[in-house]
C-alpha cells in the first residue's frame, strides 16, 4: 500500500522562501504532497528557487506590497486552480539593539521598516489570499517566533513586532472561523537562518545566520539542548496546515527547544 503524505493535494503559496524555514518549507511540503508556489524578493535567491525546482511557479517581488502578494496568488490559483494553504515566513531583526542603542533620528525609519517587514507584509499575504482560502477553506500560517513569549530574544523594535504578528494570529483566527484557520509557529533560535537585519540602522547586510558558534549558543540556552534548523521547524508547519489539525485555529506551536520551561 502507497504511503500518502499528510498534504496530498494541497496547494500553497510560501511567502519569503528563498531561504532558511521558508526554504525548508517548501521542501517538506513538496515531500508531503503539495503543489507550491513562492514568493521571494531576494533575485538571486529566485534564480536559485527556478533552478533547483523548475516546476515550482516562482514569483519575484516585495512582499510588504499588495502588488507582489496579488501576483503571487494569482500564480498559484494559474498554475494549480486555487490556494489551500498561505504561508508566511517574512522577517528582518534588530540584533538586539535596545532604546539606548537607537539615535532618536533612526526611530521612524528602522520602526516603519520593521513594522513594513514583519507585519505589513503579512497583513498583505493574507488579503490578496481571502478569496481563494474561503473558497477552499483553507489555512494560513503566519511566522511568530520565541521573542513574542519570552524577553532578551530581540531588540526593542523586533519583540513588539512578533508581538503584532502573535496578534495577528488571534485576531485573524477569530474573525475568519470557520472558513479558514490561521495559526502561529513560534521558532527560537535557528541555524542555517539568512535573517538579515534592518537597513536603516546600517544592519542590512548582516545575517543572524553568520554570527560565530550560533549552533553551541542556541543549544545552550534551551532545556532540550539542540540547535534547531529550518528543516526541524518546518514539519510544523505541516502539521497545522494538515487535516490532521482541523480543530486548531487561533493558535501557536512553539519550535524552540522547550524554551518555556527553562529554569
Amino acid at each position: 500500500m502507497s504511503e500518502v503524505g499528510w498534504l496530498q493535494g494541497k496547494r500553497a503559496l510560501i511567502v519569503g522562501a528563498g531561504s532558511g524555514i521558508g526554504r525548508a518549507v517548501v521542501d517538506a511540503y513538496r515531500a508531503e504532497g503539495a503543489r507550491v508556489a513562492v514568493l521571494e524578493r531576494d533575485p538571486a535567491k529566485v534564480a536559485a528557487l527556478r533552478s533547483e525546482l523548475p516546476e515550482v511557479p516562482a514569483v519575484q517581488g516585495d512582499a510588504t506590497t499588495r502588488e507582489a502578494n496579488e501576483a503571487a496568488v494569482a500564480a498559484t490559483v494559474a498554475a494549480y486552480g486555487g490556494l489551500d494553504v498561505l504561508v508566511s515566513c517574512v522577517g528582518i531583526f534588530d540584533f538586539y539593539r535596545g532604546i539606548s542603542d537607537i539615535d532618536a533620528d533612526q526611530i521612524d525609519a528602522s520602526f516603519d521598516e520593521m513594522f513594513r517587514v514583519n507585519v505589513k507584509s503579512q497583513l498583505h499575504a493574507v488579503k490578496a489570499a481571502l478569496s481563494a482560502l474561503r473558497e477552499a477553506r483553507g489555512s494560513i500560517l503566519l511566522t511568530e517566533s520565541t521573542s513574542a513569549y519570552y524577553p532578551g530574544r530581540g531588540g526593542v523594535l523586533y519583540v513588539p513586532s512578533k508581538f503584532a504578528v502573535r496578534g495577528l494570529v488571534m485576531a485573524l483566527g477569530h474573525e475568519l472561523a470557520p472558513d479558514i484557520r490561521v495559526n502561529g509557529i513560534a521558532p527560537g533560535g535557528t541555524v542555517g537562518t539568512d535573517l538579515r537585519g534592518v537597513g536603516s540602522l546600517g544592519l542590512g547586510a548582516r545575517s543572524l545566520g553568520d554570527v560565530p558558534n550560533r549552533a553551541d549558543d542556541i543549544a545552550a540556552r534551551v532545556p532540550l539542548k539542540v540547535a534547531l534548523s529550518g528543516a526541524d521547524h518546518a514539519w510544523s508547519y505541516v502539521f497545522l496546515a494538515s487535516d490532521r489539525a482541523r480543530g486548531i485555529t487561533g493558535d501557536v506551536i512553539h519550535t524552540d527547544g522547550g524554551m518555556g520551561i527553562k529554569a
